[in-house]
């Protein structure tokens, strides 16, 4: 048995060597390097893996979940009730059925030489995964597309049509369904990507080292947890780069910083405007580049802008709550502004997390009988109602809160900013995750400078009771919609907020859905302007006139259906900034000379952006001020 073993090896190798013989000089370097790279990834294959194993045997290291997403008792609840549905599995393996004869059909005209029929399927509007021109003119990868689409619409329609079970269930094994067959799509995998495959040939296998590489990198610098890199931390500098728009800090606590932007005309309107960006993210969305700069583009409309930078906390803040948010965040603010303005009621703004803080303060105002304190309130993809938060929710029952919990409790009673954004990255999965999985990883490119990414990636930090007490009473609870929520000896109600307001929704938002903010919309007892903005939850704000993007829609009325908003809206061209600017003017009195930050009543601090703004949650944790961490 040994001798023919040897015999056939020997065989092999001197057929091995045969082939070898053929090759031109050319070739056998291209093998060659091509044996090398592949070595090299086998070896990086090899690190990870032990540093993996490493890991797993550490004493203290965590045990994997075996539910990580929460819901292994409503996928059996759910496919139990499939099961019991005869005719809804008949339905759909008929849908199957149909859609595979129709792709088999098509795809061997197709070989044949005929002209491309219609396709079995086609992927959803805006499915960004399907770009490579191969997956519409090859064949076999159209073939290969196809395919997937139909098994995926295949288990969406068997989980989206049950009959009986709790829709809240459904609507979570809707979401993990996705995530799945999300993860499975061949896009995903090298041997069936073809852009995969070409570069692999083009750089002779060493795009997998480098992706390797990227993927270790990552593993490292989450500390064995996947922290996927969007974009170059490097290659932006706050102050800098990015939020680079004149002002000074004119008030400071150990929550907010407060700045004052300097003029840049003569003159300016009576009543200056105050921001309230969200506290889960960095207010230089706001004034992220000169040419998209929100701030900046008010600055030069001639209106006074102040903006509050949250702290990003540190564990000393781990017990600040959502009322220290307002009084020693809003109604500090809006103190301040007086002060430093001599104005008693500035306009206000509240974006996201920070609208919701907005109306919350506005309604505990209108309770204290200090409602004057403002003269308008406007609110970007902000909900004031929770009914119809759309995906979110599903993150907010007992098991995911207890596990919230657990987490915060295992960061020093601090929510770290990186589990905020896997949340969000997953309601926009083949964006935010498997794109880049594909980029780091298979094509192994190094991600690139993107200002929007890098602000995306600059998460801040949570306080536990903060970000509890927000998921009870308004995720959970509903209570500031439905007049229950209780503050300082009052109760507190929308309906007696009579401050104008002017509310703007993105029509393809993912964290503030449209219709959700409709909702809340119709809470305020004033006078209300709805505005539907195109695109998301960032691209639809942010869209400075200059960029001429997207597309607004304006009606003045607020019938009780978003779908009667609808119909009697005009649709328009461009960015709403302008209409807003109009509306604003409109209360905002007469034309006084230019203010200079801080006044005749406050010393200036720091120059713009502050301090607050430049403390990094992927560093240490320490760095805003000693007090704060």
């Amino acid at each position: 048995m040994s001798t023919d073993g040897k015999t056939d090896g020997t065989n092999a190798f001197n057929q091995a060597n045969d082939v070898l013989d053929g090759f031109t000089e050319a070739e056998l370097e291209l093998v060659e390097e091509f044996s090398r790279n592949l070595m090299q990834a086998s070896l990086q294959s090899q690190k990870l893996v032990t540093d993996v194993i490493s890991r797993s045997l550490d004493q203290n290291a965590p045990l994997p979940q075996t539910d990580p997403f929460h819901s292994a008792e409503e996928v059996g609840t759910v496919w139990n009730s499939i099961l019991t549905e005869p005719e809804l599995i008949m339905q759909a393996q008929a849908d199957l059925f149909k859609g595979y004869l129709d792709l088999w059909t098509n795809t061997s005209r197709r070989m044949m030489g005929e002209t491309p029929p219609e396709p079995a399927i086609t992927p959803e509007p805006g499915d960004k995964r399907w770009r490579s021109t191969d997956w519409q003119e090859n064949p076999v990868f159209d073939a290969m597309k196809q395919s997937y689409l139909l098994n995926q619409r295949f288990f969406m329609n068997l989980v989206s049509q049950v009959k009986g079970v709790d829709e809240k269930a459904q609507r979570k094994v809707e979401f993990l369904t996705r995530q799945i067959t999300d993860a499975l799509a061949p896009t995903n995998f090298a041997i069936t990507n073809p852009d995969v495959l070409r570069e692999t040939i083009a750089t002779k296998g060493e795009n997998l080292t480098r992706g390797l590489e990227n993927l270790i990198r990552d593993l490292e610098r989450g500390d064995g947890r996947l922290a996927l890199t969007q974009t170059d931390m490097e290659g932006f500098r706050v102050g800098q780069d990015l939020a680079t728009t004149p002002g000074k800090v004119v008030f400071k606590n150990d929550i907010i910083e407060l700045i004052q932007y300097a003029p840049s005309t003569k003159t300016v309107k009576a009543k200056p405007i105050l921001f309230f960006p969200p506290w889960i993210n960095k207010f230089y969305i706001l004034d992220l580049r000169a040419k998209n700069s929100m701030i900046r583009w008010l600055v030069d409309q001639g209106l006074t802008v102040f903006l509050v930078s949250w702290v990003n906390p540190g564990p000393a803040l781990k017990d600040v709550g959502f009322e220290d948010y307002i009084e020693q965040g809003m109604m500090a603010a809006i103190d301040a502004v007086e002060n430093v303005t001599g104005e008693s009621a500035p306009h206000t703004v509240g974006y996201c997390v920070g609208g919701t803080l907005l109306a919350t303060g506005l309604a505990l105002l209108a309770a204290r009988g200090e409602a004057d304190k403002v003269s308008s309130a406007t609110f970007f993809a902000a909900q004031t109602d929770f009914s119809l938060a759309g995906d979110l929710l599903l993150f907010v029952d007992d098991k995911w809160r207890r596990e919230i919990e657990r987490v915060m409790d295992a960061h020093d009673g601090l929510l770290d900013g990186r589990t905020m954004a896997d949340t969000f990255n997953l309601l926009r999965s083949n964006d935010l995750v498997w794109s880049f999985v594909v980029k780091n990883y298979l094509l192994g490119r190094q991600p690139q400078a993107f200002d929007l990414l890098f602000w995306n990636a600059d998460q801040t930090r949570m306080p536990k009771t903060l970000h509890l007490w927000y998921l009870d009473n308004m995720y959970r609870a509903n209570r500031l919609a439905t007049g229950e929520l209780e503050m300082q000896g009052h109760t507190l109600d929308l309906g007696a907020v009579t401050t104008p307001v002017y509310m703007v929704a993105t029509r393809d938002d993912h964290i503030a859905p449209h219709t959700s903010v409709y909702r809340g919309a119709r809470c305020f007892g004033g006078p209300v302007r709805y505005m539907l903005s195109g695109s998301g939850h960032i691209a639809g704000i942010i869209n400075h006139p200059g960029a001429d993007k997207y597309q607004h829609w304006i009606n003045t009325d607020l019938p009780e259906t978003l779908d009667a908003w609808m119909a009697g809206a005009t649709e328009h061209p461009g960015s709403w900034w302008e209409n807003w600017r109009d509306w604003l003017y409109d209360l905002s009195g007469e034309d006084v000379p230019a203010r200079r930050p801080g006044g005749k009543t406050r010393k200036a601090l720091v120059d713009a952006p502050g301090e607050y703004v430049l403390v990094r949650s992927d560093r240490a944790k320490t760095g805003s001020s000693p007090e704060n961490e």
